[in-house]
């Protein structure tokens, strides 16, 4: 069996597998995928990161011709490929740094993604990601989570990858959640959606900046100690909630640490820009069946 190099990684405790093929000649199928993010028979991860040169393989394409030169082949822990993933563009940004493949010492750093080309800088938190502008759908979906009773109304953002965010009235029921069970949504979106629930502080302000809890079920994956870009449109849809005069800085406590979520405008659009750390764990060589 071939020998494959990789590095472990985690963003505030969502880990992955990070898997160098700059030539596009790793061709790893789901089943591969699964057993290398498995914690028991594999190296454990919540998904896995290729880093592939853009004009490697066809779906960077679009991303090469527009000037990146890295695109971030995601996929899920169950090897489903996914668009996006605000945790794992840091940690692919932090291997091409430390490999001397890039740098984010001159500005920012283009990475080709299944959701378009995202740009990644340095920030007082570690890194932070521009995910563009979002989408906050106008279909209400009902979520039925073991541990919250009722259904309960969620709010659809889009931030390059699909949520359903879900407020919850205290800690004490977002503690009590049990998200070994698949939350169950209606109507169901067409490619499934992570689903975020959130409380917010109380008071929900301070010095101009939001705070809120969050716990998220990540499609493919399960329970995640963090999703940054679940963070992202938690802290969207919450800012939503709470009308006009809510704040355009927020700051997300997930399981695995704290993420910035700010809304700055880019031109004449509004972008959600989102921050944190990156760790580079461990390096080895596995065997791939």
């Amino acid at each position: 069996m071939p020998l494959v190099a990789f590095t472990k990684g985690h963003g505030t405790g969502n880990d992955f597998v990070i898997v160098s093929d700059p030539d596009g000649e790793l061709d790893l199928s789901d089943d591969q995928v699964a057993v290398l993010c498995d914690r028991r028979f594999g190296i454990g991860g919540d998904g896995i990161l290729r880093v592939v040169r853009a004009d490697a393989i066809d779906e960077g394409a679009d991303a090469a011709a527009s000037g990146a030169v890295w695109f971030m082949d995601y996929r899920n822990a169950d090897g489903s490929r996914a668009e996006m993933c605000g945790n794992g563009i840091r940690v692919f940004a932090r291997y091409l740094a430390e490999v001397g493949w890039a740098t984010l010492d001159d500005g920012p750093l283009a990475i080709g993604t299944r959701a378009g080309v995202k740009t990644v800088t340095r920030s007082d938190l570690g890194f932070e990601v521009d995910l563009g502008p979002w989408r906050v759908e106008p279909q209400e979906v009902l979520v039925r989570a073991r541990g919250i009773g009722a259904p309960r109304p969620g709010l659809g953002i889009d931030v390059g990858n699909p949520h359903v965010v879900v407020a919850l009235p205290d800690e004490r029921e977002l503690d009590g959640l049990d998200l070994t069970a698949v939350p169950q949504l209606h109507p169901e979106p067409p490619h499934g959606a992570n689903v975020e629930f959130v409380v917010p502080s109380d008071p929900l302000v301070r010095d101009g900046v939001g705070t809120i809890r969050m716990r998220v079920f990540e499609r493919g994956v399960g329970e995640t100690l963090s999703c940054g870009t679940g963070v992202a449109a938690a802290a969207l849809a919450v800012r939503d909630w709470a009308g006009a005069a809510a704040p355009d800085h927020w700051t997300v406590e997930v399981p695995g640490g704290t993420l910035g979520v700010r809304m700055p405008l880019v031109g004449d659009e509004r972008h959600v820009l989102l921050s944190g750390p990156a760790t580079l764990v461990y390096s080895g060589e596995v065997a791939l069946a």
